[in-house]
């Protein structure tokens, strides 16, 4: 398998397509693209990104193409087992496939006002009411899951599942911006960081050399 990426500092999709790659435990050989350079609009017209139109990630598999990070968990748990990716029991395991369906398709306001950026920490700021709300809504999630299906488990349902894939980049969006959270989402956000494959994405991401301004900026 081969996975392409765009940069780790900030590519949210990215990050969960490469999450789901490192649960299936298969090797992948992983490219990453970095966005926004000279190249970058000349290198997404080529053959391995026309199926996506040239976004990132992209999982090819021989000659069997997906994109979309929801689609290759789902190709993934297929492949390689579903109990890798989804919770066995049927009540947990519907709810976390709506948890994961919401993050997909919803926030636009938090993705548009707090872009992923996995280098810096920023001191807290003013947020909209917008962000605030969608902030409310991700927290009573967590907190749904949690209270239903945690158990003794780390997790939002006990073990490392694709929800948690799905709301990691999440998590460091939090510790960017310094968002307050409850205790309990505060407990629930240091086992993702302490998640040995978010932990090596975080660790690579501090290596690259590549810099997106529009990135960069503290928020006021």
């Amino acid at each position: 398998m081969k996975l392409i990426i765009g940069n780790r500092a900030y590519s949210s999709w990215s990050f969960r397509g490469w999450l789901a790659c490192k649960q299936s435990g298969a090797e992948f050989e992983e490219l990453v693209v970095p966005m926004f350079d000279a190249e970058w609009e000349e290198r997404r017209e080529g053959d391995e990104f026309a199926p996506s139109l040239g976004k990132v990630p992209i999982l090819w598999d021989g000659e069997c193409v997906v994109w979309d990070s929801l689609a290759i968990v789902e190709f993934l748990a297929d492949r390689f087992g579903r109990d890798l990716y989804w919770p066995e029991d049927e009540s947990a395991r519907g709810m976390a496939r709506s948890m994961s369906a919401e993050m997909h398709s919803s926030f636009a306001n938090l993705r548009r006002d707090l872009p992923m950026n996995v280098r810096k920490s920023y001191p807290p700021a003013d947020l909209s009411d917008e962000v605030r709300e969608e902030i409310n809504r991700i927290l009573q999630l967590w907190a749904q899951a949690r209270a239903r299906f945690g158990g003794t488990g780390d997790f939002l349902f006990g073990d490392w599942c694709a929800a948690d894939i799905m709301f990691a980049p999440v998590v460091t969006r939090f510790v960017t911006y310094g968002v307050p959270v409850p205790n309990f989402a505060a407990v629930y956000m240091k086992a993702v960081l302490s998640h040995p494959h978010v932990a090596e994405w975080i660790d690579k991401a501090q290596d690259e050399p590549w810099v997106i301004e529009q990135y960069e900026a503290e928020k006021a």
